[in-house]
């Protein structure tokens, strides 16, 4: 039997992204562990692969964003097939290689068979490189990564029986670079499987930047010398952090550039949109654009 479970904090983000997606790809006899999230998210993963490991025939459990719609009809049947392998631990539909802090995205992506779907600016959506193979690049590829993406993780009934989420690290980032460590470190690999799904995101990539980079601290200290890359770099600690300070500074000198280059692009549509409405053709029309809009009205 392979369960589906996920933590909901907006029951209608998850009826209209998470829900249906989960009909679609369960089983007959599949068990769905969706409610209202217990704490952090660490705490809820917990509190789902509890319920999940007392199910004797469990096959695998399925950990869903309540903001990520499967998209596969038969994803069960390429979950069950990947855990065919009893060295794979974790499943996911994106991951890296080469990677060495929470923001995994830095180091070689391999994977990322999804589509970003966004409501900013009209809403859209920006398929991965690997939604489509026959589009996809040389590098694109399955098989063993570093780390997953967390928004969908397929866990092997001993990862849900045998590892747990750290809950010391935070109450949001981290939790997935975090849980693929244990994992590894445990003797069981982290995969990339044929799964597609929609993440109905926003395009923001970091939410709540302090708490991100206290995880990324804790996460760093927590696999110092206990796995190869992560928290390393070129040079000693001493260097790093002097680069990471003057990285800082420049971002933050790029964000004022890009902000006075706003206001200034700004105050140009501004004067632009002004010397329009001053204009002799602005005036004359004026009568034509009043009709408009009362037959819109209408």
């Amino acid at each position: 039997m392979i369960a589906f479970g996920s933590s909901i904090t907006r029951p209608d983000l998850y009826e209209r992204c998470a829900g249906p997606g989960i009909r679609r790809a369960r089983e007959p006899d599949s068990v769905v562990l969706a409610g209202p999230a217990q704490g952090t998210i660490f705490e809820s993963y917990n509190h789902l692969m509890r319920q999940a490991a007392e199910h004797d025939d469990l096959e695998a459990l399925v950990l869903v964003h309540q903001d990520t719609e499967i998209v596969e009809t038969d994803f069960a049947a390429k979950a069950r097939e990947a855990l065919t392998d009893p060295e794979v631990g974790v499943l996911g539909c994106v991951g890296a290689i080469g990677v060495r802090s929470i923001a995994w995205w830095e180091g070689s992506v391999t994977l990322a068979s999804f589509i970003h779907r966004y409501s900013e600016h009209g809403g859209g959506d920006l398929p991965a490189f690997s939604w489509a193979w026959g589009d996809a690049p040389p590098y694109a590829r399955l098989g063993e990564v570093e780390t997953l993406d967390g928004f969908l993780l397929v866990l092997s009934p001993w990862v849900v029986r045998n590892i747990g989420f750290d809950e010391s690290l935070g109450a949001l980032h981290g939790y997935d670079l975090d849980f693929c460590l244990q994992v590894r470190e445990a003797g069981k690999k982290a995969v990339t499987a044929d799964f597609r799904a929609i993440h109905h995101h926003s395009l923001e990539l970091v939410s709540e930047p302090r708490s991100w980079m206290e995880a990324h601290v804790k996460v760093a200290e927590k696999w110092d010398g206990r796995m190869p890359g992560i928290g390393t770099g070129p040079g000693d600690w001493k260097l790093r952090a002097r680069r990471a300070e003057a990285e800082a500074e420049a971002a933050r000198a790029d964000g004022h550039h890009n902000a006075l280059g706003v206001e200034a692009r700004v105050r140009e549509l501004e004067q632009a949109l002004a010397e329009a409405r001053g204009s002799i053709s602005w005036r004359l029309t004026a009568p034509l654009r009043l009709a408009a809009r009362l037959r819109a009205a209408r």
